[in-house]
């Protein structure tokens, strides 16, 4: 059970070496994963360009509409008074 020094060496040289390539893999996995990160937050941030715009119309299309209804519904009430 007694190893050698120059075994033990040679063990711990081949798991630093182990060691490096892990590191290796690790550093490759995340450029990819923060690739992925880069492409979805460019992503993100068009869909909620378009998500503002559309709210914004929708603003628009709403405060009409109530206009409208206020219209018609003083409308029918001046009929309905009389008034027209």
């Amino acid at each position: 059970m007694d190893y050698s020094l120059e075994s033990r060496v040679a063990r711990i040289e081949s798991d630093v070496a182990h060691l490096c390539t892990q590191v290796t893999d690790i550093k490759t996995d995340l450029r990819s994963l923060r690739d992925k990160l880069d492409r979805l937050s460019d992503r993100m941030q068009k869909e909620f360009a378009s998500l503002r715009e559309s709210r914004s119309t929708a603003k628009v299309w709403g405060f009409g509409l109530a206009l409208t209804i206020a219209g018609g519904l003083l409308g029918a009430m001046a009929r309905g008074f009389g008034w027209i």
